[in-house]
């Protein structure tokens, strides 16, 4: 996930379907009521600030006020219990940023401190919930900027071999301190499973790791390939609980480290194998594969080849268990065309693929099919809510650790972004059950 944190990092750079807004017609008398309340406003109001305050007025579910240091925009609905957001203007540049940039704008605008809202999560909810709204942010130049971008994405972040080093690199290789700071003990980096109110985020975690290798079936006897090492969490919990043999493969190397030092730490080392490799250049069979939320670091045009590099390393007899995140197949194709803020700012290189464009990529390059699915997005909500507590309690120490101010709000923005996403369950999270032709797992899932 450009640079926040020029001393520390390059670049930092993870939905089934939102239901209809409720288009609520306003009354002649709410509707002057709102225009006696911004005229004021409107007289004192630069051309950007009009221009950005004109597409707020489609706003039909939900109220959002806008404040500047002239006074208050209110748009949408009335009443105690409409759905609330706000946007606190700092600095008047927001506007230009947000007409000219589109949502990527206001993005940067957010991480330079020229905005804030008491509540980000609602404020992206609420757009989230008026998408015609958010699409009209990328109009005009914004859209001519954003298509230039998007030219400018595809030349430098491709998933080839060596692009996608640098792109993992760019993202989890922040440095280890930090994810430390903010991610659960077992250093899970993924949606987690909560089966009760009570669960502690490290047992959710846990409770994942748990159902994967249960709905797998793995067994002492099985040699597990994981794509996708993570700091080691599934690799770890395999050998111990079922004794499996486990080969995982990164090519983030800080990740690498990490992993191998505590799989050295619990003398896991004659059980679980550590390789930095490309998942294009792995080799051998495999009884069981498991690949969790790496698939978004593939890219659409390389699906076809991660899963059939899936189904080549697999035996006859074998299956693979897919956690991932998906969006709305009805915005795949907008998605692709565009640079959106996770992508520029957060995870270069990323793509967060549509259920269709899975089945897709499964039919044509391999021989596998899709016996089972089950959707988990619920649980990233209050995953997010965890990883974002800590992030705010230990912000203290985080900065110690020399990351900008810029980084830090770029940082809180992804968090608060991907919550509202889940939330609206505008993004969705997969777990994609797998077999070969002479597997004999049912792919029964909870």
């Amino acid at each position: 996930m450009p640079s926040f944190c020029a001393s520390r990092v390059a670049s930092f750079n993870r939905i089934p379907s939102i239901s209809t807004p409720l288009h609520r017609k306003m009354s002649e008398e709410t509707s002057n009521r709102r225009t006696s309340l911004t005229r004021a406003t409107h007289k004192r109001a630069g051309l950007f600030e009009k221009f950005f305050v004109g597409q707020m007025q489609s706003i039909q579910r939900g109220a959002l006020e806008i404040s500047t240091d002239h006074g208050q925009w209110q748009f949408g609905e009335e009443g105690s219990d409409a759905f609330k957001a706000s946007i606190i203007v700092n600095h008047s540049s927001f506007f230009r940023k947000a007409c000219l940039g589109g949502s990527l704008g206001a993005a940067d605008s957010y991480a330079k401190g020229d905005w804030e809202s008491k509540d980000l999560v609602a404020l992206f909810r609420l757009f989230l919930q008026n998408l015609d709204v958010l699409d009209g942010m990328e109009t005009g130049l914004a859209k001519i900027l954003n298509k230039f971008a998007r030219w400018a994405y595809e030349i430098g972040y491709r998933n080839t071999v060596k692009g996608s080093r640098r792109n993992i690199s760019l993202h989890y290789d922040l440095g280890n301190e930090f994810f430390e700071l903010m991610l659960d003990p077992t250093m899970t980096y993924s949606c987690a499973l909560f089966e009760s109110p009570e669960a502690t985020l490290e047992e959710a975690q846990i409770a994942k790791y748990d159902r994967i290798l249960d709905q797998l079936e793995v067994e002492k006897g099985h040699h597990l390939l994981e794509i996708g090492t993570g700091w080691g969490g599934l690799a770890i919990r395999a050998a111990e609980k079922t004794g499996c043999q486990v080969t995982t493969t990164t090519i983030s190397e800080k990740q690498r480290e990490f992993a191998q030092a505590r799989v050295t730490e619990r003398k896991l080392h004659d059980r679980i194998k550590i390789v930095k490799k490309d998942y294009r250049q792995l080799e051998g069979n495999y009884d069981r594969v498991v690949s969790i939320e790496m698939i978004e670091a593939v890219g659409h045009e390389y699906l076809p080849t991660y899963f059939s590099k899936i189904s080549q390393v697999l035996t006859q007899e074998g299956a693979a268990l897919i956690q991932a995140i998906t969006m709305p197949d009805d915005r795949y194709a907008r998605y692709l065309k565009k640079v959106d803020y996770v992508r520029a700012r957060v995870f270069p290189g990323s793509c967060v693929p549509s259920l269709s464009a899975i089945r897709e990529a499964i039919a044509k390059a391999s021989d596998m099919r899709l016996v089972g699915m089950q959707e988990i997005g619920k649980h990233y909500v209050r995953t997010l809510q965890k990883w974002r507590e800590s992030f705010n309690t230990n912000l203290t120490k985080i900065r110690s650790l020399g990351y900008e101010e810029d980084f830090l709000r770029s940082w809180e923005y992804y968090l608060c972004y991907c919550e509202a996403g889940f939330k609206e369950t505008y993004t969705g999270d997969l777990h994609l059950l797998l077999t070969k032709p002479n597997s004999a797992l049912s792919g029964s899932m909870p």
